[in-house]
Protein backbone atom coordinates (compact mmCIF):
# COMPACT_ATOMS: atom_id res chain seq x y z
CA UNK A 1 0.00 0.00 0.00
CA UNK A 2 1.15 3.53 -0.81
CA UNK A 3 0.02 6.27 1.58
CA UNK A 4 -0.11 10.05 1.56
CA UNK A 5 -0.28 11.63 5.00
CA UNK A 6 -2.54 14.59 5.61
CA UNK A 7 -0.68 17.40 7.35
CA UNK A 8 -2.25 16.80 10.76
CA UNK A 9 -1.39 13.09 10.52
CA UNK A 10 2.28 13.89 9.97
CA UNK A 11 2.22 16.18 13.01
CA UNK A 12 0.44 13.58 15.15
CA UNK A 13 2.79 10.82 13.98
CA UNK A 14 5.79 12.95 14.87
CA UNK A 15 4.31 13.76 18.29
CA UNK A 16 3.48 10.09 18.90
CA UNK A 17 -0.16 10.84 19.66
CA UNK A 18 -3.79 10.73 18.54
CA UNK A 19 -3.68 8.29 15.60
CA UNK A 20 -6.14 5.42 15.38
CA UNK A 21 -4.72 1.92 15.65
CA UNK A 22 -5.73 1.29 12.03
CA UNK A 23 -3.88 4.37 10.78
CA UNK A 24 -0.77 3.63 12.86
CA UNK A 25 -0.67 0.05 11.58
CA UNK A 26 -1.18 1.17 7.97
CA UNK A 27 1.71 3.64 8.25
CA UNK A 28 3.99 1.08 9.90
CA UNK A 29 3.32 -1.59 7.26
CA UNK A 30 2.93 0.52 4.10
CA UNK A 31 5.17 -0.06 1.11
CA UNK A 32 5.66 3.69 0.80
CA UNK A 33 4.55 6.65 2.90
CA UNK A 34 4.62 10.11 1.35
CA UNK A 35 4.60 13.58 2.81
CA UNK A 36 3.60 16.23 0.32
CA UNK A 37 5.53 19.43 -0.20
CA UNK A 38 2.08 20.97 0.23
CA UNK A 39 2.10 19.84 3.87
CA UNK A 40 5.48 21.50 4.33
CA UNK A 41 4.01 24.69 2.89
CA UNK A 42 0.95 24.49 5.16
CA UNK A 43 3.11 23.93 8.24
CA UNK A 44 5.42 26.82 7.28
CA UNK A 45 2.42 29.15 7.08
CA UNK A 46 1.14 28.00 10.48
CA UNK A 47 4.59 28.51 12.01
CA UNK A 48 4.84 32.03 10.59
CA UNK A 49 1.39 32.86 12.01
CA UNK A 50 2.38 31.53 15.44
CA UNK A 51 -0.20 28.72 15.31
CA UNK A 52 2.35 25.92 15.41
CA UNK A 53 5.68 25.42 17.15
CA UNK A 54 7.14 22.10 16.02
CA UNK A 55 10.23 20.72 17.69
CA UNK A 56 11.87 20.05 14.31
CA UNK A 57 11.40 20.65 10.60
CA UNK A 58 9.08 18.71 8.31
CA UNK A 59 12.15 17.49 6.43
CA UNK A 60 13.68 16.13 9.64
CA UNK A 61 10.44 14.51 10.79
CA UNK A 62 9.80 12.85 7.43
CA UNK A 63 13.39 11.65 7.01
CA UNK A 64 13.61 10.17 10.51
CA UNK A 65 10.33 8.32 9.97
CA UNK A 66 11.42 6.97 6.60
CA UNK A 67 8.74 8.89 4.71
CA UNK A 68 9.30 10.06 1.15
CA UNK A 69 8.81 13.59 -0.07
CA UNK A 70 6.09 14.04 -2.68
CA UNK A 71 6.86 17.13 -4.73
CA UNK A 72 4.14 19.28 -6.22
CA UNK A 73 4.11 18.61 -9.97
CA UNK A 74 2.25 20.13 -12.89
CA UNK A 75 0.17 16.97 -13.29
CA UNK A 76 -1.06 17.57 -9.74
CA UNK A 77 -2.13 21.13 -10.53
CA UNK A 78 -3.97 19.88 -13.63
CA UNK A 79 -5.78 17.29 -11.50
CA UNK A 80 -6.65 20.02 -9.01
CA UNK A 81 -8.26 22.08 -11.78
CA UNK A 82 -10.58 19.14 -12.52
CA UNK A 83 -11.68 18.69 -8.89
CA UNK A 84 -15.01 20.10 -7.78
CA UNK A 85 -14.72 22.47 -4.83
CA UNK A 86 -16.27 20.17 -2.24
CA UNK A 87 -13.76 21.15 0.44
CA UNK A 88 -12.82 24.72 1.29
CA UNK A 89 -9.21 24.03 2.30
CA UNK A 90 -6.90 24.44 -0.72
CA UNK A 91 -4.17 22.33 0.90
CA UNK A 92 -6.53 19.40 1.37
CA UNK A 93 -7.83 19.69 -2.20
CA UNK A 94 -4.25 19.55 -3.47
CA UNK A 95 -3.58 16.44 -1.38
CA UNK A 96 -6.64 14.86 -2.99
CA UNK A 97 -5.35 15.81 -6.45
CA UNK A 98 -1.95 14.31 -5.65
CA UNK A 99 -3.49 11.13 -4.26
CA UNK A 100 -5.70 10.70 -7.31
CA UNK A 101 -2.85 11.41 -9.75
CA UNK A 102 -0.37 9.08 -8.08
CA UNK A 103 -2.87 6.42 -6.89
CA UNK A 104 -2.24 6.95 -3.21
CA UNK A 105 -4.41 6.35 -0.17
CA UNK A 106 -4.78 9.38 2.08
CA UNK A 107 -4.48 8.98 5.85
CA UNK A 108 -6.64 11.69 7.41
CA UNK A 109 -9.20 12.43 10.07
CA UNK A 110 -10.92 14.96 7.78
CA UNK A 111 -14.32 13.44 6.92
CA UNK A 112 -14.92 16.05 4.21
CA UNK A 113 -12.35 14.31 2.02
CA UNK A 114 -14.79 11.40 1.63
CA UNK A 115 -16.71 13.56 -0.85
CA UNK A 116 -13.90 12.94 -3.35
CA UNK A 117 -13.08 9.80 -5.27
CA UNK A 118 -9.99 8.88 -3.27
CA UNK A 119 -9.28 6.03 -0.83
CA UNK A 120 -8.95 7.15 2.78
CA UNK A 121 -7.77 5.55 6.00
CA UNK A 122 -9.31 7.25 9.02
CA UNK A 123 -6.68 8.66 11.33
Amino acid sequence: MRLLLDTHVLIWWDEGARLSAKARSAIETADQVYVSAVSGWEIAIKISLGKLRPSRTVLEAAAESGFEELPLRLRHTEALARLPVLHRDPFDRMLVAQAQSDRLTIVSRDRALAAYDVPIIAA
